[in-house]
């Protein structure tokens, strides 16, 4: 969930926008027919037209947003809050109920229209995004534009509601540091304060996901008091924060996130996309469960023991699920073989699991590694359009394992980045989320 960078990376004639969790799917290459039959070619060749049908879907949602700054007489007044302590608790009480939170992406609205979402699947959705801008105001385009961003975000609160489910606005994602700091300083956090609010209430939503990225440790204060005035406004919201994952050679996590522990219903681990060609690695799998070591330090289960020897409550913890895979480079077929010249060439976006269903998926080349909970495809030789010799990915084996451990750690739950990337718009309907499905079963979700 979260590499949310602004750049734009050009690479031929595709042009991708990487932004908070993730980045939107690619459009290059022909598809591959599928064993199964899946096939995502609409997804690159008819993207136009299926945003013009989404805009229209929701063109009569109301759109009076407010995003300007708030006056200075309307801003809620700073709450004089004793920051020693943590008085302030979720409304849950630290309750050790399973949440699903799955995040939509704004710049991925053509990847999957508002009324095919899967709510049965999810408990919360997080949409994204609005940003922080010094000031205390907030960019509230959803990285489309100010009036059908704000609209999809409205369009999607509604659903969910009508779903039985709750709604989370995202702020912020990498890339957005520099906002952060800005709008949370003290002389401008009411303001900021006032704004979310206000964003929240307008568009529907129950609260907020603060995506804070990096926490760098002149950060913490205001991060810290950031959390709390939001309390302080409004003891009943929803607030979450996603947290990085961990290195299991150098496995400390720091005490801050004990501490702000209890000002949060959630702290959920973006745990996938934790490998890559680093000095010291072997190649790896992006979201493993176990089997972390020397030279392959990560995985989901050394993230969480970090964050609860860190002094954060097992069940206010949530753990990722990438919708997305990791395309690997040769001489890299396997995981746990030495790098060479090996890179990961492709990831969030490009390699959507729809794309990988569609361009990359053949049941011969399908592995799973038992010590690592984790599936990957290998290829003797350079494979389909971003030339991957492994492909590291999510499936339902995978998902399912993931939900086990949740429920045998007692774990606060988990998030998708992105609920887009999973929708194959080419399959039978009522197969069209293959993964969402996976997890509806693996978490027990009701």
């Amino acid at each position: 969930m979260k590499r949310d960078s602004f750049v734009r990376l050009v690479a031929g004639s595709a042009t991708i926008l990487l932004l908070g969790c993730g980045t939107p799917a690619s459009t290059d290459g022909a598809p591959d027919d599928s064993a199964d039959g899946f096939n995502v070619d609409a997804l690159a060749q008819d993207n136009a037209a299926r945003e013009d049908a989404t805009d229209a879907t929701i063109d009569d949602v109301s759109r009076d947003v407010v995003i300007a700054d708030a006056p200075a007489s309307d801003a809620p007044r700073d709450v004089s809050v004793d920051t020693s302590s943590d008085v302030l608790a979720p409304t849950d009480g630290g309750a050790p109920t399973v949440w699903v939170m799955g995040y939509y992406a704004g710049y991925e609205r053509a990847l999957y229209p508002v009324d095919a979402v899967d709510f049965t699947s999810i408990t919360h959705l997080a949409m994204g995004r609005i940003a922080p801008r010094a000031g205390g105001t907030l960019d509230m385009t959803f990285d489309i534009d100010a009036t059908n961003g704000p609209a999809l975000a409205r369009a999607l609160a509604v659903r969910a509601h009508a779903a039985g489910r709750r709604a989370i606005l995202m702020v912020g994602g990498a890339g957005e540091h520099a906002g952060w700091v800005a709008a949370s300083a003290p002389a401008t956090r009411s303001t900021f304060v006032s704004n979310l609010l206000a964003a929240m209430d307008s568009l529907g939503y129950d609260g907020l996901d603060i995506d804070w990225e990096p926490v760098d440790a002149a950060d913490q204060p205001n991060l810290r008091a950031l959390a709390m005035a939001l309390r302080a406004a409004r003891p009943a919201m929803l607030l979450t924060i996603p947290v990085g994952w961990v290195n299991s050679n150098t496995p400390s996590v720091d005490a801050f996130y004990g501490t702000i522990a209890p000002l949060f219903d959630r702290l959920n681990i973006m745990s996938y996309g934790m490998a890559g060609a680093w000095p010291g690695w072997q190649s790896w799998h992006s979201s493993a469960l176990r089997g972390a070591g020397a030279s392959t330090p990560s995985s989901v289960d050394a993230c969480v023991n970090a964050y609860v020897a860190g002094g954060v409550p097992v069940g206010r913890l949530g753990v990722g699920m990438g919708f997305y895979g990791s395309c690997w480079s040769a001489p890299v077929t396997a995981p746990r073989m030495a790098l060479g010249a090996s890179s990961i060439v492709a990831d969030d976006g490009v390699m959507s699991y729809a794309n990988i269903l569609a361009r990359y998926f053949d049941p011969a080349a399908r592995r799973y590694d038992m010590a690592a909970a984790a599936p990957y495809l290998t290829f003797a030789m350079p494979h389909a359009p971003q030339g991957c010799t492994m492909v590291s990915y999510e499936d339902p084996e995978s998902i399912a394992e993931k939900g086990a451990y949740v429920r045998m750690r007692g774990l606060g739950g988990a998030i998708i980045w992105t609920i887009n990337q999973g929708y194959v718009s080419t399959a039978p309907v009522g197969m069209r989320d293959p993964l969402l499905a996976a997890v509806r079963t693996a978490f027990a979700v009701r």
